[in-house]
């Protein structure tokens, strides 16, 4: 055990540990040497020994002792902990000694999703790295912050360790690289360690191409009535297993519940979108995700830990050569209500990408840079208490009076602006008949004035309503607005 656990702090490689059963002494696959403990809460300890032994763990000055049950599995809980930078030792007593050394205290972040979640700075195939990424990695050494990634496995049932796993390294250029670790969790911890000044872990679990169903443990179903069902759907057989209800959920999130952690970081979606037409669509994804936090945040039992997410980018799902989706329209709605999502989840945020999109023709945007700052924004003010903005406009009021049309807008902090210094776009207002037509406008504090065509009643306005909209609307802080379709008010 000590010579795999020696080997996981100098090769990336992907560990497989034995069952309890196999060992006297056993400690999830989350406690290891180079880990960091979350700060100012209580932190549960837990592995397996014999049954009915005592088990002893010492840390920071804390000492705990519990029984093993007849299972052999145990638990200790210490005292919340104060950040430190200082390497300290863990150690687990029960027949033989565990010593588990360079462990820091500070703020643990776990991200999760799909691919652009997983996608890494550098190299991946059918993907393009991320900008400037030969100079990212080699800038990427920050010994505080340590990371650990889980590896991708099913499983029928709820596991009580990880089967697949790159144990806690220190961040550097080649631990990042040689297991090709998340690249909007790293921005994202590396602003979040340079702004707070504490130890940051990051937790990666993530699958490209899944959808968000498998993520969700059966307590999270049944807390949304309509998806109650899903709770009791077996789990398919071959490739279908990757979509069933719970089964990533099994093996790479159970094992990790009730870890110690600040809040979690999500990126996904694009697989329900381009399932809209199945049975595990994108027309109640609002549904769908806080079944997924409810389920998450019942498990670990922290309460309403933040949970910020990505709004997924512009992409050609419908005008490509593939079409994915039933029509150009598809993405603003799935837009709209993820933002819906992020309004009925509480303690969340969502970050906004329509400006990040370098190539409408590559799912995976290549810059993570500022999905990780975005993200960062949202922790620092919500989380830590910051007050610098961190939201995107969102669509408040629309009233037609005098003439033009005027928009109310949320988040503008010190106003809205034209992001490129160009006449705003992708504004469209239609009257009566729902025939849409481009409109001028400019802005008006946290405002945009509209001026409709000749004779035009306006009854309805949409923004950025089409998945190739890329809008130049953004508040004093640089942050794009969000897609929005409303209807307007008239006042005589």
């Amino acid at each position: 055990m000590k010579y795999l656990r020696f080997l996981a702090t100098l090769l990336p490689v992907w560990l497989a540990f034995e069952s309890p059963s196999q060992a006297a002494l056993k400690l999830s696959a989350l406690f290891d040497n180079n880990m960091v403990l979350q700060q100012q809460m209580s932190v549960p300890v837990w592995g397996w020994a014999d049954p009915g032994s005592l088990v002893t763990v010492s840390f920071a000055g804390q000492q705990r002792t519990t029984t093993a049950d007849n299972t052999g599995a145990w638990v200790v809980k210490l005292d919340p902990l104060a950040a430190s930078s200082q390497p300290q030792t863990l150690a687990i007593k029960s027949g033989k000694t565990v010593i588990l050394t360079n462990i820091l205290v500070g703020e643990v972040w776990l991200a999760s999703g799909q691919s652009n979640m997983e996608k890494p700075i550098g190299q991946q195939p059918g993907q393009k790295p991320c900008f400037n990424y030969e100079q990212e990695l080699a800038q990427a050494n920050y010994p505080e912050i340590r990371i650990f990634k889980v590896g991708n496995v099913l499983s029928e049932q709820p596991l009580n360790d990880l089967k697949k796993f790159v144990s806690w390294q220190e961040c550097s250029s080649n631990a990042l690289n040689s297991c090709r670790f998340s690249a909007a969790a790293y921005f994202f911890g590396r602003d979040i360690h340079t702004n707070i000044n504490v130890p940051v872990g990051l937790i990666e679990s993530s699958w490209g191409g899944t959808k968000i169903e498998p993520w969700t443990p059966p307590v999270g179903f049944e807390s949304i009535p309509s998806l109650a069902s899903l709770a009791t759907v077996p789990m398919e057989s071959g490739k279908k297993r990757l979509t069933s209800p719970r089964s990533i959920f099994n093996a790479m999130i159970s094992p990790l519940a009730t870890f110690a952690l600040r809040g979690v970081i999500w990126y996904q979606g694009e697989s329900n979108l381009m399932e809209g037409t199945n049975d595990y669509g994108y027309r109640d994804y609002d549904d769908r995700m806080m079944a997924m936090v409810n389920g998450w945040r019942t498990i670990w039992k922290e309460g309403d830990f933040p949970f910020y997410f990505v709004q997924i980018a512009p992409f050609k799902y419908f005008s490509a050569k593939i079409q994915r989706v039933p029509s150009r329209e598809s993405l603003p709605e799935f837009w709209t209500i993820q933002s819906r999502a992020a309004h009925r989840i509480s303690h969340s945020g969502m970050v906004v990408t329509t400006d990040l999109v370098n190539n409408l023709n590559d799912i995976h945007p290549r810059d993570k840079q500022d999905v990780g700052y975005r993200l960062a924004l949202l922790a620092l003010n919500k989380t830590y208490g910051r007050n610098d903005a961190c939201a995107s406009p969102a669509f408040e009021s629309c009233i037609f009076s005098n003439g033009v049309v005027r928009i109310q807008f949320q988040n503008a902090y010190e106003g809205l602006k034209s992001r490129d210094g160009q006449p705003l776009n992708w504004f469209e207002l239609a009257g009566p008949d729902g025939h849409f037509m481009a409109a001028q406008g400019h802005t008006d504090g946290d405002a945009v004035v509209l001026t409709p065509a000749q004779g035009m009643i306006p009854a309805s306005v949409r923004f950025a309503w089409d998945e190739t909209a890329e809008p130049n609307l953004c508040n004093s802080a640089g942050l794009p607005a969000e897609p929005f379709k409303a209807s307007v008010s008239s006042i005589p």
